[in-house]
C-alpha cells in the first residue's frame, strides 16, 4: 500500500510541484512538453569561475551526492578541473582490511550451528561487510571521485557475490578497481584476469587444456574490452556493404583465447597442495598449474602466440590484444560516460573521450585520469539542457539523499533498502550488471535509459517509500537507524536544518541548491513553501524540522531530483 506521506494541503502542493517538473522519474532525460525551460550553462560565471549551482550539478556526476561543504569546496577551487586534480591525490577509502582469507571450513570448524555460525558465515563468506564499508565510505569519505569512478568500473567489469560468496575475494577484486581508478585501464584488465574472485566467477580458475573453459575469454571481449561489433572511433557501429554490423570476434577467437588462459588456479593458504580446495587463498593472484596449461600456438583477433610461450606471456598477449584493440577506447569510454554523466552521449562526445583513452597527450594509452578529465570537462557534460541526463540508479538515489540531509552511517541501514529498489552493491544478478547499457527509454523515440530497466511497479514504490521514510519519517529513532552490525548506526543531521530557524525560504534555498542544483522554478518554490506552511507545531525547532522533512520529500520525489540533467 502506498504511504500516506503528509496532510492534504502538502499533498496538493506536491501534485502541483510534480506537475511543474513534468515527466516522470523513470525517464532518461528527454524533454517533456510541459517542462519549464532550463537555461544552458547554469551556474557558470562569465569569468570562468564556477558558481554554486554548477558546482552542485557537477557534484551529482562526480560524487555520491552534493553536500553544502562539497559545493563550497568546488566553488573555492574555481573550476571542476582543479577539484579533480585534488581528488586524484586522495585515497582515503579502502577494502584492504577486509581481505582476511580463511579456509572454507573456517566457520563450520568453530561453530556447529546457530547464530554464531550464521554470523561467521556472514562476516567471511558474504557481501555484507563489503556493502557496509561501501556505504560508509560513500557517505563519509572525502575521496568521492575515486569512489564514484570505481563504482562505475564495478558495473562494467562485473563479478558478483550472487555467485561467489567469499568476503576476502570480493574485497580483493574491488580493491583492484579502487586502487587503479586513477591508474591505467590495462593494469585493471591484467589484475582482473588473474584475480581469484573473477577466476571463480567466470570459471577461468582451474581451466584445463583438456577442456578449456570459455566463460572468461568471452566476457573479457564482450563486456570488459572490445564489445561485440566493430566500432568507429565515435562508438557508432561499422557496417558492411549490406548495412549489417560486423562482429568484433568469432567463436574461434573465444576458443583460442580460452586456450591461452588455461593452467591457472588459486593460491593456497599455509602452503597447502594445489589440490586442496578448502585452502584457497582469495587474497593473492592466481598461480600457475603448469600441467593444465595448453602449450600450443594460439591465434585470435589477428595475433598469434607462438607454441611453448610461457603462461605469463600468454596472459600478457591476451590482455595487450584486448587493451590495444581499436574498439576498446570507444567501447569503454561510452560505458563510463553512461555511468557518470549522460545516458545518451553524442558520437562526438564519445569520440573525444575515446581519443583521450587512446592517447593522453603524452603517448600513453588507457590513462584513466585523462579519460576521467575528458568525461567531466566535455561541453556535453558541463552544458545543461533538457536532453542529456540519466535516471539516478538506486544506490545514487539513496546516497545522494543521505548526503544532502547530512547523514552519518556505518552502512547497515542502506542494506535494508537497496535490494528492494533493485540494486544491492556487489550483487549484480549477472555479468551484464544490474541493467543493460542499451536499454531503451520506454516511448523514448530511440533514446536509451539503462537504469529504467530497474523501474518496475515494485521498485518504483520502494524508491518512493524510501524517500518518505528517510525524510518525513527520518527521525533518528527509526529502527533501521539503530546500531546493528556496526557501532554507529545511521544518524540524520536534522540539527543543521533546525538551525535555519523560522525562515522557510532558507530551507528551500538549501534544497534547491543541494538536491536540485538551482533548477527550481518560481512556481515550484511557491508550491513548496505552501506545503511547508501547512505544517504546524508549537515547538519552533520541531516545526522547522518537520517543514524541512516535507520539503525534502517533495523535492526528492520529483523528476528534478530523480533524473540528473
Amino acid at each position: 500500500m502506498r504511504k500516506q506521506y503528509f496532510g492534504s494541503a502538502a499533498a496538493l502542493s506536491l501534485s502541483i510541484f510534480l506537475s511543474a517538473c513534468g515527466g516522470s522519474s523513470s525517464g532518461g532525460g528527454g524533454k517533456p512538453a510541459s517542462s519549464p525551460a532550463i537555461p544552458d550553462m547554469i551556474g557558470v560565471a562569465p569569468t570562468g569561475e564556477i558558481l554554486p549551482d554548477e558546482a552542485a550539478r557537477f557534484a551529482k556526476q562526480a560524487s555520491f551526492g552534493p553536500t553544502p561543504a562539497l559545493i563550497d569546496t568546488i566553488v573555492a577551487k574555481r573550476s571542476v578541473a582543479a577539484w579533480m586534480d585534488e581528488q586524484f591525490n586522495l585515497s582515503t577509502s579502502t577494502y584492504a582490511d577486509l581481505i582476511r582469507p580463511v579456509p572454507s571450513t573456517f566457520c563450520s570448524a568453530q561453530f556447529p550451528s546457530g547464530a554464531d555460525l550464521n554470523n561467521c558465515n556472514r562476516d567471511n563468506f558474504s557481501a555484507t561487510p563489503m556493502q557496509l564499508r561501501f556505504y560508509s565510505n560513500a557517505i563519509g569519505n572525502g575521496d568521492q571521485l575515486r569512489q564514484r569512478v570505481a563504482f562505475a568500473l564495478s558495473q562494467i567489469v562485473v563479478a558478483s557475490a550472487v555467485d561467489v560468496g567469499n568476503t576476502a575475494g570480493l574485497a580483493t577484486f574491488n580493491q583492484i578497481l579502487l586502487s587503479n581508478t586513477f591508474g591505467n585501464y590495462r593494469d585493471i584488465l591484467q589484475a582482473v584476469t588473474l584475480n581469484p574472485y573473477m577466476g571463480e566467477y567466470l570459471d577461468m580458475a582451474d581451466s584445463n587444456k583438456s577442456q578449456p573453459n570459455e566463460n572468461y575469454a568471452r566476457e573479457l571481449m564482450q563486456l570488459f574490452s572490445v564489445g561485440t561489433v566493430l566500432l568507429n572511433p565515435d562508438g557508432t557501429p561499422q557496417t558492411d556493404n549490406t548495412g549489417a554490423t560486423i562482429a568484433t570476434y568469432s567463436n574461434a577467437d573465444v576458443k583460442e583465447v580460452a586456450r591461452a588462459l588455461t593452467g591457472w588456479t588459486y593460491a593456497r593458504l599455509d602452503n597447502a597442495a594445489l589440490t586442496d580446495n578448502s585452502k584457497r587463498d582469495w587474497s593473492k593472484p592466481m598461480v600457475m598449474y603448469a600441467t593444465r596449461f595448453d602449450t600450443g600456438s594460439k591465434t585470435f583477433l589477428g595475433r598469434t602466440i607462438a607454441a611453448n610461450a610461457t603462461q605469463q606471456a600468454n596472459v600478457d598477449a591476451v590482455v595487450d590484444t584486448m587493451f590495444n584493440h581499436p574498439n576498446t577506447a570507444p567501447y569503454i569510454s561510452k560505458r563510463l560516460i553512461q555511468q557518470l554523466t549522460v545516458a545518451n552521449p553524442t558520437p562526438a562526445y564519445v569520440e573525444r573521450v575515446a581519443a583521450a583513452f587512446a592517447n593522453n597527450g603524452a603517448g600513453v594509452r588507457g590513462d584513466m585520469k585523462a579519460v576521467i578529465r575528458a568525461i567531466y570537462l566535455d561541453p556535453e557534460a558541463r552544458t545543461v539542457s533538457q536532453l542529456p541526463g540519466k535516471v539516478k540508479e538506486p544506490v545514487l538515489l539513496a546516497t545522494s539523499l543521505a548526503r544532502a540531509i547530512g547523514y552519518q552511517t556505518d552502512g547497515y541501514a542502506f542494506t535494508t533498502r537497496d535490494a528492494g529498489m533493485g540494486q544491492a552493491p556487489f550483487r549484480a544478478p549477472s555479468v551484464f550488471n544490474f541493467y543493460p547499457y542499451e536499454f531503451p527509454l520506454p516511448q523514448g523515440a530511440g533514446l536509451l535509459s539503462p537504469v529504467s530497466k530497474l523501474m518496475t511497479t515494485s521498485t518504483t514504490m520502494a524508491r518512493h517509500n524510501f524517500l518518505y521514510d528517510w525524510t518525513v519519517g527520518g527521525d533518528g529513532t527509526r529502527g533501521e537507524f539503530k546500531p546493528t552490525l556496526g557501532v554507529l548506526g545511521t544518524i540524520p543531521d536534522w540539527a543543521s536544518w533546525e538551525a535555519l530557524g523560522t525562515d522557510d525560504g532558507k530551507i528551500v534555498d538549501r534544497i534547491n541548491l543541494v538536491l536540485l542544483n538551482g533548477t527550481m522554478t518560481k512556481a515550484q518554490r511557491q508550491s513548496m513553501l505552501a506545503a511547508m506552511a501547512a505544517v504546524k507545531n508549537s515547538n519552533a525547532a520541531l516545526q522547522t524540522r518537520k517543514r524541512a522533512q516535507v520539503a525534502l520529500y517533495i523535492a526528492a520525489s520529483s523528476p528534478l531530483f530523480q533524473v540528473d540533467r
